[in-house]
Parts: structure tokens; C-alpha cells; sequence
């Protein structure tokens, strides 16, 4: 467990056996550089007011135009699904809708299908060729510029700029023991997940990289990953 007080941004890869017990999780929180919940953190907060206030004003106008967009085949330009915050709390997390009106039915017809896709959404939950992503939608995704209605979740106080990728109920399973981790922050509109490979990384190495970020914790690394998010939406890798 020594290993894991020293993880810090760009680490490499974490040992899964070392957390696959409750009791060596508990050590690990125990030895924690910083002794309150990074949701309690007040410095993290006051970032995360200001530099998505300045983001909102910045993009608001894309924002419209991006919202338009979506909005022009019917259906809601934004759409809210419950994910699990800090200390797992329930809340709306909000996107622009990158999909088609009737994408439930559209996965669940899919998977009942196609064995490949669902073994890919088994592993991964996503799929590369998705067929309910609108072409707008695609765009969006690769660009990562759905998200931005999230910025409205942080000044909430729901979500942060920097911090693990907001999960579902059902993907809680995948984190074992490394679950307390999780809830210690709030979910990040950015993240270690985010700049290192996005879709293209398994779910294994996705809670590695979750538990990594609240291990090794500091301001400066919420400033790195800030910048090498713009870097990954140009590019526009691993976002499907």
C-alpha cells in the first residue's frame, strides 16, 4: 500500500490486487496526504466558482448555437441523467443530447441483437460504433463540447472541474473497494480518465486512474489536467 500514497499525475499504472480487499482501501484513505474530502476542500471550490463562471461567459454563445443545433430535429437540446456524486449522492448531471429521442429502446433492441456489442457494453459501457449518436451528436462527443452544460453542475456545487468521470448506480460494482475513493471528491467535467485515453482506456485502468487522482491530489495537478483537456479536444482521441 506504500505504493499508493506516492501516485502522483501521470503515475504509472496502479497494481489492482493492492486494493482488491476493504481492509487495504481503509489503509489507503487512512494514509491520505490530505486529511478531508476534496468535496470539502476549499480552495477546489473556490476554483471551481470561478473558472466556471469565466467558462460560461466564454462559451455562453457557443452554448446557443450548440443548443440550437440539437434542438433542430424535435427533441431537447439538453438532457439530465442521474449519476453518483460526492459521498454518493444522487444528482442530475446535464449534457447536450447527442443521441436519437428514443435511444433506450434503440440500445436495448441493439444488445439484444448484436452479442459483439454486447459484450463491448459489458466491458466498457460504450460502444465504439453506437448507432443511436446523431451526426450533430458525433461532433459533439468528439469534440467534447456536449458536456459544457456541466458547467451549470459545478456552480451547483454537484460537480467539479477536475475529478473522476460521473458514474451511474450500476457501475458502482466496477469500483470494489476502490468506491470510498471515489465519493471522496466531487465528479470532474475533466479528469486523469479524461487525458489519458478517454474511451480507449478498459474500465480496470479507468478506476485505477479515478483512485490515483484522489490519492495524489494536489492544485497544480487540477491546473495540469486543465491543460491537457484542451490538447485531447483537439485531437479528438478516444471520444466515441
Amino acid at each position: 500500500m506504500a505504493m499508493l500514497t506516492t501516485v502522483r499525475l501521470g503515475a504509472p499504472r496502479l497494481d489492482p490486487g493492492a486494493l482488491a480487499g476493504t481492509a487495504s482501501a481503509a489503509q489507503a484513505m487512512a494514509r491520505l496526504p490530505h486529511r478531508q474530502p476534496l468535496h470539502a476542500h476549499r480552495v477546489k471550490r473556490g476554483f471551481d466558482i470561478v473558472g466556471a463562471t469565466g467558462l460560461i461567459l466564454l462559451f455562453g454563445p457557443l452554448m446557443l448555437v450548440v443548443a440550437w443545433l440539437v434542438a433542430k430535429d424535435g427533441g431537447p437540446a439538453v438532457f439530465g441523467h442521474r449519476r453518483v456524486g460526492a459521498d454518493g449522492r444522487s444528482f442530475t448531471c446535464l449534457k447536450f443530447r447527442s443521441m436519437v429521442i428514443d435511444a433506450n429502446d434503440a440500445l436495448d433492441r441493439l444488445l439484444a441483437e448484436d452479442e459483439e456489442a454486447r459484450a463491448e457494453w459489458a466491458a466498457t459501457r460504450k460502444l465504439r460504433n453506437d448507432p443511436r449518436i446523431t451526426g450533430v451528436g458525433r461532433f459533439l462527443r468528439r469534440s467534447s463540447l456536449d458536456e459544457l452544460p456541466q458547467l451549470f453542475n459545478v456552480l451547483r456545487g454537484e460537480m467539479s472541474l477536475v475529478g473522476p468521470r460521473p458514474i451511474v448506480d450500476d457501475e458502482v460494482a466496477f469500483y470494489h473497494a476502490c468506491f470510498p475513493f471515489y465519493v471522496q471528491c466531487r465528479p470532474g467535467l475533466t479528469g486523469l480518465w479524461q487525458v489519458s485515453g478517454r474511451s480507449d482506456v478498459d474500465y480496470v485502468r479507468r478506476v485505477q486512474l479515478d483512485t490515483a487522482y484522489v490519492v495524489g491530489w494536489n492544485f497544480w495537478s487540477d491546473i495540469a489536467i486543465m491543460l491537457r483537456t484542451v490538447r485531447v479536444m483537439v485531437k479528438g482521441s478516444g471520444a466515441y
